[in-house]
């Protein structure tokens, strides 16, 4: 008990020491050991790795996980050291309630049938994404989130204890500059017409203890030097392994960007995909809405074409074929009979592939240049597509349409 006191007072004498001597620093009244130019530039960048390492983490998990309260249950989670449950992403959830108004409206409804197919796809999406937060949680965010919570709390720990050894070195520079004063002054010859004897032997024993005080902090601030010296060579070794952490999270980096893209693309393909279907079922969608609904009373074909074309036509189009109603000229239309218009047809740019559903259809392949038209009462997300002697119905949406 009684060591421990003495160890307890020795560490506060210590402690206020070097507190005394760092306010003395700050207010100019002590000298402060520099370190050399090459050791603050290792300072400086490994505080700098430490401060955008944080950022980029924080703004990383915020794009992974937008809901703050999820971020702060799973932190709660990981600090416990307990498996974070598996929680539903927004896409499932949506393909969740899809597929349920699907089965409430009929699955066998145009609207019902949309529905299950986007919920399907949704589904797909959700999957994918918690796929990639999986894959950037591993490969991206541990590496930041260990490199913050053991080597930067290492370095952090050996500078502490740099800073010290650095406190009690100036302090002992101070101590040894104070006693050669000292001992100057009391070396200096007395005047021995104003100066008693007995005061010159007085000068004469100070002098001898001056000189053991400078032996002493000359003694101790060898020592203070080497703790110093080697403490300083320790913290340079882990400064310098800055760079090893940043090759490290370069190749995280390149890790992240590869599951990101592979995200990406399988979310684009999931949505071209269900762009073909969408495409596909359309013309059954817009078919069986116009057979429940009926016809105007007293409406010649011409009146209807008026009616169903827009008052500034971006495509072309053909005259009206008479004595053929336009509702029913979809269903009857065999892309090889029409002839397309005499002038004013257009080009368009193909943007992505795709694959002819039937023998009515055009297969298209990204970049190439097609002609395009339209024709009375089709449905205005397709058009006529010619591609040399090959003809057939285009989907709109895989096409740019050049003036």
């Amino acid at each position: 008990m009684d060591f421990n006191v003495k160890k307890l007072a020795s560490d506060a004498g210590v402690f206020f020491s070097r507190a005394m001597q760092f306010t003395e620093e700050k207010l100019g009244q002590a000298e402060k050991t520099e370190l050399d130019a090459h050791f603050e530039n290792l300072l400086a960048r490994a505080d700098s790795t430490k401060n955008w390492t944080e950022k980029i983490l924080r703004q990383t998990e915020v794009l992974l996980q937008p809901n703050p309260s999820a971020r702060v249950e799973e932190f709660l989670y990981e600090k416990l050291d307990r498996k974070v449950p598996s929680r539903v992403t927004n896409g499932e959830l949506l393909a969740q309630y899809m597929t349920e108004a699907a089965n409430d409206f009929g699955p066998g409804t145009p609207y019902g049938k949309t529905l299950i197919k986007v919920g399907e796809t949704q589904r797909r999406l959700g999957a994918a994404e918690r796929d990639f937060i999986h894959s950037a949680s591993i490969n991206f965010l541990t590496p930041l989130r260990n490199f913050l919570e053991g080597d930067w709390r290492t370095i952090s720990k050996e500078r502490r204890i740099l800073q010290n050894r650095r406190l009690d070195l100036d302090a002992c520079k101070a101590r040894l500059k104070k006693a050669k004063a000292a001992e100057a002054k009391a070396a200096a010859v007395p005047d021995f017409q104003e100066t008693r004897p007995r005061n010159y032997v007085l000068s004469a024993s100070a002098s001898a203890l001056w000189s053991d005080e400078v032996e002493k902090a000359e003694h101790e601030l060898r020592l203070t030097q080497t703790e110093f010296d080697r403490q300083a060579e320790v913290t340079r070794l882990l400064l310098e392994g800055i760079s090893s952490t940043h090759v490290n999270h370069l190749r995280c980096l390149h890790e992240f960007v590869e599951s990101q893209t592979n995200y990406y693309a399988q979310c684009y393909q999931y949505m071209l995909d269900l762009q073909k279907q969408l495409g596909r079922f359309s013309g059954t969608f817009v078919g069986n809405a116009e057979s429940t609904s009926p016809p105007p009373a007293a409406a010649s074909p011409p009146a209807v074409a008026a009616a169903t074309l827009p008052a500034v036509p971006t495509i072309p189009v053909v005259p009206t074929i008479v004595g053929v109603p336009n509702t029913v000229a979809e269903s009857v239309l065999n892309p090889n009979e029409v002839k397309p218009p005499a002038s004013g047809t257009r080009k368009a740019r193909v943007l992505y592939d795709y694959e002819a559903a039937d023998s009515t259809e055009l297969a298209l392949l990204a970049d190439e240049m097609i002609t395009v038209y339209s024709l009375p009462g089709m449905d205005p997300d397709w058009l006529i597509g010619e591609r040399g002697n090959q003809k057939g119905k285009v989907p709109v949406t895989y096409l740019e349409l050049l003036s």
